[in-house]
């Protein structure tokens, strides 16, 4: 009789923990589904300079997924949105000999950017490393705005650690991939959400 209480306590508890697992992922799903970008698209922003994430190359060229992110920073550049570049991102594990970043400010170089409007962190890993060190670019320029430029299921984390690293204002523009598949990208978000506000508490 207690081995069978004793059993269907614990049934019980591991049900209440895989229904609060199931929640905590579904809020953090439609938090990531749902960014926009901060503020809202509709509201112009302005900028010293764009910071656009880093993702992967592909034979030292950017991948489809960062171009889309490099496309969205050459638009607001174009628009006068800012009128610098901070590219970000280290070397890949994947063979690659040149930075995210170097790959990246190539390829701006080839749609007419010129060099000395694109600044490089070569050394991030991470996204909070990516506003990390960008952050110091930009206080070595004495710049005070920036605009945070990446896809929309990534906006919302890349929001929130801005506003940890102190970025005032907070401004992320984003775009929708055509190329990735979201709901891959999607359910490893929540995965990194989850892993970034459990950092956070210990920064």
């Amino acid at each position: 009789m207690k081995r069978l209480k004793r059993l269907r306590v614990w049934v019980g508890l591991a049900t209440a923990g895989a229904l609060a697992l199931a929640i905590w992922c579904f809020v953090l799903y439609l938090i990531i589904s749902g960014y926009e970008g901060t503020p809202k698209a509709d509201i112009p922003v302005s900028a010293d300079a764009g910071i656009v994430l880093g993702a992967t190359l592909w034979n030292n060229a950017p991948s489809p997924g960062l171009r889309e992110r490099l496309d969205l920073g050459l638009e607001l550049y174009r628009s006068g949105v800012f009128k610098s570049f901070i590219v970000t991102g280290g070397l890949d594990d994947n063979g690659a000999t040149l930075t995210e970043a170097e790959g990246m400010r190539d390829y701006l170089m080839a749609q007419g950017v010129p060099e000395s409007s694109i600044l490089l962190d070569s050394k991030s890993t991470s996204t909070y490393e990516n506003l990390l060190f960008a952050r110091d670019i930009m206080e070595s320029r004495d710049w005070h705005k920036s605009v945070i430029v990446t896809h929309d299921y990534h906006g919302s984390r890349a929001a929130d650690i801005a506003r940890k690293l102190d970025y005032d204002p907070v401004q992320v523009r984003v775009t929708r991939s055509k190329v990735l598949k979201m709901s891959y990208h999607e359910t490893r978000e929540v995965l990194a959400y989850t892993k970034w506000l459990v950092t956070k508490m210990f920064l």
